[in-house]
């Protein structure tokens, strides 16, 4: 169980991600502490699925800090791409994770295709983790349309191409607050607080 007071691994050196962690923790009052400041390094993510990833990343966090860890797969499932770039969604932006670099992808293979259907949707794989390697798992997922040229610069990754389904914003162009009600990542968050936090902690 996590309880007010506690303290929590973010098992990422994605800076968007630690920032968006620790403002949906901050209202239970758990502290939240990247693995890059903690000098944890970031498994090679052999996984088939987000579930398989999320979980070797939190469980890897967790044992080399000795505190809880959090983990977080992500990414973007085009359909009339068969659901990529997936799991690969940051591997569709280089060596470097040029995620400007990965949008335009998504945009010319979706013009390749020449499908009118750009239906998309985000999903978030999280694993909570403990030091002595057990973990459990959640998922969420929002859905919506890929449009191009990508729009706002909020956000990170594929946000300022994303309009969630009854908004006209992309997540790039959203204020932080609303993305963080409506996100895939807020959806797996909620079914990870309702399972592990203890109000009475």
């Amino acid at each position: 169980m996590l309880r007010r007071g506690d303290r929590i691994v973010i098992a990422s050196h994605n800076a968007g991600k630690v920032k968006e962690f620790a403002e949906l923790f901050a209202p239970f009052g758990i502290e939240t502490v990247s693995a890059s400041e903690l000098d944890v390094p970031e498994p090679e993510e052999t996984g088939k699925s987000f579930v398989d990833n999320a979980k070797l990343k939190a469980i890897a966090a967790a044992k080399a800090s000795g505190l809880p860890a959090l983990a977080d797969d992500s990414g973007l499932e085009v359909a009339a791409l068969g659901g990529e770039p997936g799991i690969h969604s940051a591997r569709w932006g280089g060596r470097a994770k040029d995620f400007g670099v990965a949008m335009a992808r998504v945009d010319s293979e979706l013009t390749a295709t020449g499908a009118s259907n750009r239906d998309a949707n985000f999903t978030c794989a999280l694993a909570l983790a403990a030091p002595d390697g057990s973990a459990q798992m959640f998922e969420g997922k929002v859905f919506g349309t890929v449009v191009w040229p990508p729009r706002g610069a909020r956000g990170f990754g594929y946000d300022p191409v994303f309009v969630p389904d009854g908004y006209d914003e992309t997540f790039g162009e959203m204020e932080p607050g609303l993305k963080d009600a409506i996100s895939h990542r807020a959806h797996a968050f909620e079914k990870l607080m309702l399972a592990v936090y203890d109000d009475d902690g």
